[in-house]
């Protein structure tokens, strides 16, 4: 049995909106065998813009029951039945959501009808109800109200159920992924991406690239955009990926690089808050009037060149408090702690003194810089072995001079000490601060494979 079931709410999240009409129609796969449907009183206010599209004005729902008088009839309505809905994150979001704050946990099976369509209406310019029903000629006497939506979904549902029912029996499998999936993504699409590090793009219904990510294994990660909450933003979100792409990188260190660069090569529109945030802090030095190289952490500013950068305030104060705990440095001196007499750390004996006086600044200054080479990668030549994207092949990053030349794959036993040797192999990229970023942290880990001082240099 199913339960095809339709939902107007006073917004698109299920954090922030409430539903106001609920209809449930049951399906035995071959002919409608119930429904029921409901105003419901949110307790809030009702925007114009919903009053607009489905015609519930506010002092329809006065006198309406709120969801918790009715969450026990909907809930037996509901049963262990098949979800089925038209874009069934939306409905089951807000049903599920609505259930919670009753106590009554709702976790069923669900069907999309949008996915169905997509995979058995293959060609259609769009998978909305209003199209996918005006093209099989199903009637839908309410428009945008629960139960007129609700019953056109059910006779949407049967069409497709009789056109293809292994597919609808397919898409139950758990494993199949199709009520997580966002509506207008293949399936199949997404079953050939791989569990290997590397980047991934999302695409819209034109082919544009709106978010690229990297990860150690892009399969997990990929699906985990697809679970969670499902806010208003994510909904928009899910809607608009249309298609994915890849591109192994072998080493996780060149998945970052790359994000990196496609990020600000295509600057995509979910990645917003990622090239906002790019070098968004910077840690700057300057001497105080007793000849003491003192640190700051703040926002970065024009005019003004940091000795490092970092994407976030808490990734830089972590990183200063690393170095400053290393090389001995002051926490005051280095802006981590505040007062007008000496830091903690002297009074407790971690602390060398120059906060009191106590070290000399060439002293005290020569371990700040030390601290800070930690930092650069300077002049130095390098070059980064990983990973390949297969057993046979490794990676590796080139670095000249402490300037980022690109990465490439060579044969595992190839023999790379030059950058002469690298030839073609070698996929060119630009420097920049957050490049420098990126190899300064890896650097600063254990464990990684790097080739240092070409010979003959």
């Amino acid at each position: 049995m199913y339960a095809i079931v339709d939902v107007e709410t006073t917004g698109g999240s299920p954090v922030y909106n409430r539903v106001i009409e609920v209809a449930v129609v049951l399906f035995d796969g071959n002919e409608v065998t119930g429904q029921f449907s409901s105003l419901v009183n949110p307790d809030c206010a009702v925007p114009g813009f919903i009053t607009v599209l489905t015609g519930i004005r506010p002092g329809d729902l006065q006198g309406a029951p709120y969801f918790h008088e009715i969450a026990d009839k909907l809930q037996d309505i509901l049963g262990d039945h098949v979800f089925v809905a038209h874009n069934v994150h939306f409905d089951y979001g807000f049903i599920k959501k609505e259930f919670e704050a009753c106590g009554m946990p709702y976790r069923p099976k669900k069907l999309c009808t949008v996915r169905l369509s997509r995979r058995i209406l293959p060609g259609m310019n769009s998978y909305s109800l209003g199209n996918i029903c005006a093209r099989l000629g199903i009637v839908n006497e309410q428009r945008h109200r629960a139960l007129g939506d609700a019953l056109a979904t059910a006779r949407l549902f049967g069409h497709l159920l009789g056109a293809a029912p292994l597919s609808v029996a397919d898409s139950l499998k758990r494993s199949s992924r199709e009520s997580t999936l966002p509506p207008n993504l293949d399936r199949r699409v997404f079953d050939s991406v791989p569990e290997e590090p590397g980047i991934y793009f999302f695409h819209d219904k034109k082919g544009r690239v709106i978010y690229v990510g990297k990860a150690k294994n892009i399969r997990s990660r990929i699906a985990g955009h697809f679970s969670g909450n499902s806010g208003r933003e994510k909904q928009l979100f899910l809607q608009k990926i249309h298609d994915l792409s890849w591109e192994l990188c072998g080493d996780e260190l060149i998945a970052l690089l790359e994000e990196s660069h496609q990020i600000k090569k295509l600057r995509p529109e979910y990645n917003a808050a990622q090239l906002q945030a790019d070098r968004n802090y910077g840690l700057y030095m300057y001497y105080d009037q007793g000849g003491y190289q003192r640190l700051s952490l703040g926002k970065t500013r024009k005019g003004v060149v940091p000795v490092a950068t970092f994407r976030s305030f808490q990734e830089g104060r972590s990183i200063l408090a690393r170095i400053c705990r290393e090389f001995g440095l002051c926490p005051k001196f280095c802006g981590l702690q505040a007062g007008p007499s000496s830091c903690w750390d002297h009074r407790n004996g971690s602390c060398r003194g120059a906060c009191a006086g106590k070290e000399s600044p060439d002293d005290y200054n020569e371990r700040l810089e030390a601290g800070l080479a930690s930092l650069r990668l300077q002049r130095q030549d390098l070059i980064i072995m990983g990973r390949g994207r297969v057993p046979q092949e490794k990676s590796f990053v080139l670095i000249e001079q402490g300037g980022y030349r690109g990465y490439g794959f060579a044969e595992v036993d190839e023999t790379l000490c030059r950058p002469e040797d690298f030839g073609d192999r070698l996929v060119r990229r630009d420097d920049n601060q957050d490049v420098q970023r990126i190899l300064g942290l890896h650097l600063q880990r254990p464990g990684h494979r790097v080739i240092m001082e070409f010979p003959g240099r």
